[in-house]
């Protein structure tokens, strides 16, 4: 009965399940206050969200003891505080903001003329204008203002502070016109992508881990007013571990509607947060404010594997293989979806949100799906052949 009784509780702490998701829990996490005190480099606290001076912070940066001791306090305002962090005058001169976008609204005017782009994970598609790999989409346009924006010293302060040297930035342009309606609260990259079903799958440490993989931002491109629709967050809600299975239930996401706070920007500002925190952007009831943001996702070098795989290839020439396998009992369903893991991607991202977004569903469908779907449906090898090569032709840039 002790051997039982141990299994079972372990069980429980490795493998979430939503019925676990416990409102009174999450809201223990998430009512506290913010303490200045415990954050010296903060020039304030404002909604229990730490704001910084940037014009201040840049004398800090030039020493190493104090750079290393305010990435530090960004590191634990992240992890263990409310896991937001408001960098004021981030961008000191209004021009690389400017010169990016007259870049940006070309962008969207160009998509808007060949009717392309758009998409969007947490709202209503059409709801926004939005561009996605505006990060390589500037560089190509524009070497110089993509230089002159990413110089940034504090995007790459803050960015080292979360991840180590080495990260990666990605950037998708996310402008909200008067009315657009409000995101639903959510988490963001890599589990938040997910359905609740797939997420369950995954153990508790990979919750854990998640969040620590990328660090969300978002520069603001003009000023943002609450009546635009500034971001929503709530403080301390990345602390809950299960809330990658809690944001889609009702009583949580009334919680956020209840208690989530929300912060003015002006142009030049930036704002970066955990990903698990909740958050979602907000109605624009202005009539003349079409709020831009730069949207930046800086990614850990670590998410990788070792080797180049050629994973549609492999799944090419898998596939008759294990029809014929199946076919003869020589494999069953679920050992056949064992070979499928070990060699097609399991994961939608990264890939070419232009050609492959998110309709329909959070992500667009993996390589396993697509297999475990022909297998299903019986294809021909021809016919997952074709269809492995367009996945890989729709994630190329």
């Amino acid at each position: 009965m002790k051997a039982d009784n141990i299994a079972k509780l372990r069980a429980e702490r490795v493998w979430l399940t939503e019925d676990g998701c416990r409102i009174e829990d999450f809201a223990r996490l998430v009512e506290r206050t913010t303490e200045a005190a415990d954050y010296p480099f903060a020039e304030s606290v404002r909604s229990n969200v730490l704001v910084y001076d940037c014009d201040a912070l840049r004398g800090v940066a030039a020493s190493d003891e104090d750079r290393k001791a305010l990435m530090a306090e960004w590191v634990e305002a992240m992890m263990e505080g409310p896991g937001i962090v408001v960098l004021k005058r981030a961008f000191p001169d209004p021009a690389p903001i400017d010169a990016a976008t007259v870049q940006f609204e070309a962008m969207i005017e160009e998509q808007k003329a060949s009717k392309t782009g758009g998409g969007d994970h947490f709202a209503k598609p059409g709801a926004n204008d939005r561009v996605w790999n505006a990060l390589e989409k500037l560089c190509l346009r524009d070497p110089e203002v993509f230089a002159a924006y990413y110089a940034n010293d504090m995007i790459a302060l803050v960015s080292e502070a979360w991840l180590g040297p080495g990260y990666q930035v990605t950037s998708q342009v996310n402008v909200v016109n008067p009315g657009g309606e409000a995101q639903s609260p959510h988490r963001d990259y890599h589990l938040g992508f997910q359905t609740a079903a797939e997420v369950a799958r995954y153990p508790a440490h990979i919750h854990r881990l998640s969040p620590a993989l990328t660090l969300q931002g978002a520069v603001a491109h003009c000023d943002m007013p609450l009546e635009s629709g500034p971001t929503l967050y709530l403080p301390y809600s990345q602390t809950y571990l299960p809330g990658y299975l809690a944001w889609r239930k009702p009583e949580f996401r009334n919680y956020f509607d209840r208690c989530r706070v929300q912060l003015p920007l002006e142009k030049g500002d930036a704002v970066f947060f955990n990903p698990a925190v909740f958050h979602g952007a907000g109605t624009n009831r202005s009539k003349d404010i079409r709020r831009m943001a730069n949207l930046l996702q800086v990614s850990s070098p670590y998410g990788r594997a070792m080797e180049s795989v050629g994973r549609a290839g492999m799944g090419a020439a898998l596939f008759p293989a294990l029809k014929a396998m199946l076919a003869d009992g020589r494999l069953t369903s679920n050992q056949a979806a064992n070979a499928i893991a070990a060699c097609a991607e399991g994961y939608s991202f990264p890939t070419n949100l232009d050609r492959d977004p998110p309709v329909g569903g959070l992500a667009p469908q993996s390589q396993q799906a697509l297999m475990n779907q022909a297998l299903d449906e019986d294809w021909d090898a021809a016919r997952l052949k074709e269809a492995l090569e367009d996945r890989v032709r729709r994630s190329l840039t």
